[in-house]
């Protein structure tokens, strides 16, 4: 499956399918305060289930392969999200975000990441179209991003604010409360921003680290931009109902990290050795099965003989601060 085999309509489809899952994700939550656990579950599995079915469309499309590639570079970005979770954890943190102000963060975070991750795919593709050393830096970089993670356990003590959210504090305008759902108030006539773009904008260049990691470890299993980009883009487009699902449960996966570090040695393994070694795209999603599903399956066993176990302290919200939340008004 070559990029040019993919008709436009495809593309087209692809795009409607985006549009509609946006809509039916800010309809659906527009009147909801306080979105239970259950009901986050319920949307998770609604959205695994459209990246699912569209990979049925790539098989019929495109054949066997193409679909085996599509599910291996949904599973990578899927299983790396989770990682996010924990930064976005922080970064609310820090920010003493209200919950039902933290579900409109993430909405337009996951729609800056549309364009972010086209751009950084399209790049990355053509790089390794034109320099073949290219791969032995993406090899790198996905190299030390499983040390990072492997030597960032869930349960790791976090003090204090996360740094980017304090160097923008100190380099932006900032109110020091919140003003409903608002990104911008009006303060002795001047614009100000609130604390709720503060959090969206550190989101978004997170979203650009995380790009760093995830898109090169997709790369490894397919260099179509078509696979790539719908995998990468069906598995983020969840990423607001799995938070709220995941939030107060994800720090007792203890073990989920040392899988993530696996996942992503594992695509710097196959980058490294692709002129030598074959893995077929299959081969690779059971990799990513075995590995994601193990680490969890060791948490979960470790909670179940210990169900008094401390949890992790990045999932205790810090105290607002005296007058955090007091309200601006325009």
């Amino acid at each position: 499956m070559s990029a040019t085999s993919v008709s436009p309509w495809e593309w087209g489809l692809f795009g409607v399918i985006v549009v509609a899952m946006l809509l039916v994700d800010l309809l659906a939550h527009r009147k909801t305060q306080h979105e239970s656990r259950k009901r986050a579950y319920a949307w998770s599995v609604a959205w695994i289930g459209v990246g699912l079915a569209f990979a049925g469309f790539v098989a019929v499309r495109h054949g066997g392969t193409a679909a085996q590639e599509y599910l291996g570079a949904y599973l990578i970005e899927k299983s790396l999200s989770l990682d996010n979770l924990f930064v976005f954890l922080v970064i609310f943190s820090s920010l003493n975000v209200p919950e039902d102000s933290q579900r409109r963060v993430l909405f337009w975070g996951i729609l800056g990441a549309l364009g972010f991750r086209a751009l950084f795919i399209f790049l990355g593709l053509q790089a390794l179209e034109r320099w073949h050393w290219v791969v032995y830096v993406f090899a790198a970089l996905l190299l030390v991003a499983a040390v990072r993670v492997a030597r960032s356990p869930p349960n790791a003590p976090t003090e204090g604010k996360n740094k980017l959210v304090g160097f923008l504090e100190k380099h932006l305008p900032v109110t020091r409360g919140f003003d409903g759902k608002r990104f911008f108030v009006r303060e002795d006539g001047h614009w100000r921003a609130t604390p709720l773009l503060l959090a969206l904008i550190t989101i978004e260049l997170s979203d650009v680290a995380f790009a760093i990691d995830s898109v090169p470890a997709a790369m490894s299993v397919s260099r179509n931009m078509f696979v790539v980009y719908t995998s990468n883009i069906l598995a983020i487009l969840g990423l607001r109902a799995l938070y709220i699902a995941l939030s107060k449960t994800v720090h007792e996966l203890r073990y989920l990290h040392w899988g993530l570090a696996a996942v992503l040695a594992f695509a710097a393994a196959k980058m490294l050795l692709s002129h030598w070694v074959e893995v077929s795209p299959l081969l690779s999603v059971a990799i990513i099965v075995v590995l994601i599903g193990a680490s969890v399956a060791w948490s979960l066993r470790y909670k179940a003989r210990h169900p008094q176990a401390p949890a992790s302290p990045r999932s205790e919200p810090r105290p607002p601060a005296p007058g955090g939340h007091r309200e601006a008004r325009a």
